[in-house]
């Protein structure tokens, strides 16, 4: 399949988290998703460990017991979030439509997850429960890389991500579902793909640069 006409700096800023412009009834053939993990393994990892592995889940069991794990971490979730939408309604109105809007994609997709025709599961080879943070540090800086090069090949393909991690409280269970030998690797995420409704993202709105950079001190 040809690749969309974007520039990597459109790349960068058009690959969007994609809830509800994923299209659930098309397939997404197996050799898209390879070849968006080959790429992913050319990201740098902690002394060229490489200790990724990438579970992907196409079976609709799966996907539907995976989902369901989902599931019962969204309700909290989502009670969460809307406590905060309503804190921000009186300060930051502007700010709240934005939320809400959030909330309502995060809704549809805990609805819809196991109609996503791929879950991709990015995972680290060993355990790292009470690591230090400098452990930690190194441990997601050897695979946030990958798997943000995994979403930006996918978006140059036409296929739509979003990084979630709301199964995670329920590792164990999901390690048991795909046979993941839990006590030797650990799962980072769960990522749905499907191909897009569209293609046409754009740039998401951000905070002034004047109010992130700092020079030299804080």
């Amino acid at each position: 399949m040809s690749q969309l006409d974007l520039t990597p700096d459109q790349l960068l800023t058009t690959t969007r988290a994609v809830r509800k412009r994923l299209d659930l009834s098309r397939p997404v053939e197996p050799e898209l998703v390879k070849e968006c993990i080959e790429i992913a393994t050319q990201a740098p990892s902690g002394s060229n460990s490489q200790q990724w592995h990438f579970v992907v889940v196409t079976d609709a069991e799966k996907r539907l017991g995976l989902a369901e794990l989902y599931r019962k971490s969204f309700s909290q979730y989502r009670l969460n979030a809307a406590e905060s939408i309503e804190k921000l309604r009186a300060s930051k109105p502007e700010l709240a439509q934005v939320q809400q809007r959030v909330a309502s994609s995060a809704d549809y997709l805990a609805e819809h997850l196991h109609e996503v025709p791929v879950h991709v599961i990015p995972c680290m080879r060993g355990r790292f429960d009470g690591a230090t943070t400098q452990q930690q540090a190194g441990v997601w800086g050897s695979i946030l890389p990958a798997v943000w090069s995994f979403m930006l090949a996918a978006r140059a393909r036409s296929l739509g991500t979003v990084w979630t991690t709301l199964h995670l409280p329920y590792e164990k269970e999901a390690a048991e579902l795909l046979g993941i030998p839990y006590e030797k690797i650990t799962q980072t995420s769960l990522i749905p793909v499907a191909y897009t409704l569209g293609t046409d993202f754009k740039a998401g709105a951000r905070q002034p640069l004047e109010k992130i950079i700092h020079w030299n001190s804080w």
